[in-house]
């Protein structure tokens, strides 16, 4: 028969392992919410700068100046809300991890718990082999993240700039710079992909269910 410290202590790792869960589920929600701000706030600072360019261009003398100036700035702030993005993306897959690791030690406390935080009734990566976004293959599934659309909008970004630079201040023709800009924008994107797979690769393959639920 377990002593009164035992129950004491089983009964503290128990309220410490749902206090614990609960956190996880919150941070869940806090990522999503914070990656869908940063989207909006790049969105509304790049549809902002494209307003201002409107304007700015009636005036041949201060747009090249104008361009130089605001989308570089625009460029880094994507940038930063990109490479944040996917830390927060990290950061929700391992909020999910450490859910499926509570739900196994779940599972242990008696047969109904067994039945009733059962693998195969709870969320990824207990029951899937792959997180959902991933079903339809590696390329698609970082191909359609929250990341890699504003990572499209900035290359575009990055692509517009140089191509109006080299065109008003190198004097290069109109194919030419328009070719130098997708060039970067292609490179710009091959780099971001690479750099979000290899941020996130080691998690999905850390979060098989044989692992998880053995732990």
């Amino acid at each position: 028969m377990p002593d009164a410290t035992d129950k004491e202590r089983g009964a503290a790792f128990m309220s410490a392992m749902t206090t614990e869960h609960v956190v996880m589920q919150t941070v869940i929600g806090v990522t999503i919410t914070e990656s869908g701000q940063r989207a909006s706030i790049y969105m509304v600072a790049l549809s902002s700068s494209l307003v201002a360019m409107g304007f700015v261009a009636q005036s041949p003398q201060a747009f090249v100046p104008f361009v130089a100036t605001v989308l570089p700035a625009i460029f880094v702030l994507g940038v930063f809300t990109i490479m944040r993005m996917v830390d927060i993306a990290a950061e929700n897959l391992l909020a999910h991890i450490g859910i499926a690791r509570i739900r196994a030690y779940y599972r242990t406390i008696n047969g109904e718990a067994a039945e009733y935080f059962a693998a195969d009734r709870g969320r990824w990566p207990e029951q899937a082999a792959s997180e959902p976004s991933m079903r339809a293959g590696p390329f698609i599934g970082y191909l359609t993240t929250i990341a890699t659309m504003i990572a499209a909008i900035n290359a575009m970004v990055a692509a517009a700039g140089v191509a109006l630079l080299t065109h008003h201040v190198l004097e290069l023709a109109v194919v030419p710079a328009l070719l130098a800009g997708i060039a970067l924008a292609a490179i710009f994107l091959l780099l971001f992909y690479r750099y979000q797979r290899y941020r996130t690769t080691g998690l999905l393959g850390d979060a098989h269910p044989s692992k998880s639920s053995s732990s």
